[in-house]
């Protein structure tokens, strides 16, 4: 299976081992829960799901590389205590407890969250004198004398033989208490992440083009070459960063991420191609619709690969905007769920003054962010959507202490209107702002259709144009909520048209 299909298997068995009956029981008692076994290439992004597990289902997420574990810091320490056994006195070994277990008693006190998933990444490279405790523990969930908690489920990965001479093969005893989930790469699937993740353009209309260089291991005469998507995704944040510095990309920086001769060549020459049709076609002047007839005619002229960067390059810039704008409407819907908090907390305590609720809304968020933070259960979205809040809270507190609004003097409820009326008044400027952009987001997203039907006429291109629009989460989110003629009718086109094929091949399937 894919990774997302990985994914969404993982998932469905955490959220039924933590199913409990009516006695807060788990329904699966917690000896029956297997450790899942989640068996892949390298680099394919077996961390990054547990990530978004966790933050999907709203529980804690302890992570750990066995390989850098020994015997002592996964088992604990050994130290000497004194027993008496029927009047007989004994001195015996025992363990600290185990710097794993640890963790998730610690997660668990700074989140406060009680359940969790504890993932052990590499587990099949433990070392030799770690391995049988590792086999104890995916038996009996064990180090030593000390239990994983209840509600914590194990989640272990690793990578097959072929990839790395220290995998040790599971026996069968052990390999039947857990339960195997083998993951391959898988581009169209990497390449939804990538949309989401904010991926360099250049990488995935790179790939769209290639894609057997997404993911490759060969062993040759120079030894091992490799590329795989973590490289990608690493490559990527650092050329975003280069191009803001203003720094070169080149051979020497991409060979530090792809470790294929060939791949990096044929990368590093797309990427200079790529930066000459970002600079001739002005990608700006055709969403803004104001492009010239010449570059109308360059695009419909030009080659295929030419023609998919430069849609690829549109798609990007416009997509951004879209994620951006979304991401400002859940920021002010969360903000006006806060507000009305505000205001009903107002109506039930009038002693308390707006600066004062508003500050002890900040203290709220703030450890809400620190708690979800703790947990490994933050993703970057939410990080944005809480700490816009918290700018804005703030702004306003300080707004309300340069105007005075509650004053002592004032009466109660007088005091609370005028400093709501100020707070109300700068979350709906904040709205119009937000309604501008999403105009401006569908004219641009018109004018990009309107090019694209005289560009590339009833190429792939607009077929490609409205599959990108519908993959990509924002965008389809975007137009879903707000609606998009251009893509309404197209979409209906191309439905239309797949729906004649599908007939055609049941007719040819008849033999008639």
């Amino acid at each position: 299976m894919n990774i997302k299909q990985a994914k969404e298997h993982i998932k469905n068995s955490v959220r039924l081992y933590l199913k409990k009956d009516d006695y807060g029981e788990y329904r699966i008692p917690v000896v029956r829960q297997r450790p899942i076994f989640l068996l892949g290439s390298p680099g394919i992004g077996k961390t990054a799901i547990m990530e978004q597990i966790a933050q999907e289902l709203g529980i804690a997420l302890v992570s750990y590389s066995m390989t850098h574990h020994t015997r002592q810091s996964a088992l604990g320490l050994p130290f000497i205590t004194h027993k008496n056994y029927k009047g007989v006195e004994f001195d015996i070994s025992e363990y600290t407890m185990s710097e794993i277990i640890a963790s998730i008693y610690e997660v668990m006190e700074q989140s406060g969250i009680e359940e969790g998933i504890l993932f052990l990444d590499e587990i099949n490279c433990v070392s030799e004198t770690l391995a049988p405790s590792m086999l104890q523990f995916l038996q009996y969930k064990v180090f030593g004398r000390h239990k994983v908690p209840d509600g914590w489920v194990i989640v272990t990965a690793g990578n097959p033989p072929e990839y790395n001479k220290s995998v040790r093969e599971f026996d069968v005893v052990t390999m039947d208490r857990m339960k195997l989930v083998e993951v391959e790469a898988d581009y169209a699937t990497w390449k939804e992440y990538a949309l989401k993740q904010g991926i360099h353009n250049a990488v995935t209309t790179y790939l769209d083009m290639k894609k057997n260089d997404f993911y490759r291991v060969e062993t040759n005469v120079g030894g091992k070459s490799y590329v795989t998507a973590r490289g990608w995704e690493d490559l990527s944040a650092t050329m975003l960063l280069c191009e803001e510095e203003g720094l070169a990309v080149d051979e020497t920086l991409v060979a530090q991420y792809l470790h294929n001769e060939k791949i990096v060549k044929e990368f590093t020459a797309y990427y200079e191609l790529y930066n000459k049709y970002k600079k001739d076609y002005k990608i700006e002047e055709i969403l803004a619709g104001t492009n010239s007839a010449q570059v109308v005619e360059r695009a419909r002229i030009a080659k295929f690969d030419e023609r998919l960067s430069l849609l690829g390059m549109l798609l990007d810039k416009l997509e951004s905007e879209m994620k951006e704008n979304l991401e400002k409407s859940d920021f002010l819907t969360d903000l006006m769920k806060l507000l009305k908090v505000i205001r009903t907390l107002n109506e039930k305590d009038q002693t308390t003054s707006v600066r004062t609720q508003i500050e002890n809304q900040i203290r709220n968020r703030q450890k809400m962010i620190e708690s979800m933070a703790n947990a490994g259960t933050l993703s970057d979205e939410d990080k944005r959507r809480h700490r816009a809040v918290i700018r804005f809270l703030e702004t306003a507190e300080r707004k309300l202490r340069l105007e005075k609004t509650d004053d002592a003097m004032a009466s109660a409820a007088s005091a609370f209107a005028e400093a709501f009326a100020l707070i109300k008044a700068e979350f709906e400027g904040e709205v119009a702002r937000m309604k501008e952009e999403n105009s401006k987001i569908q004219a641009r997203l018109h004018n990009l259709f309107a090019f694209s039907e005289v560009a590339f006429m009833d190429g792939n291109e607009v077929l490609v144009l409205v599959t990108e629009l519908t993959v990509n989460a924002y965008s389809s989110r975007f137009i879903g909520l707000y609606g998009s003629a251009d893509y309404q009718r197209h979409n209906e086109d191309l439905m239309l048209h797949e729906r004649q094929d599908d007939i055609m091949r049941e007719i040819e399937a008849l033999e008639l």
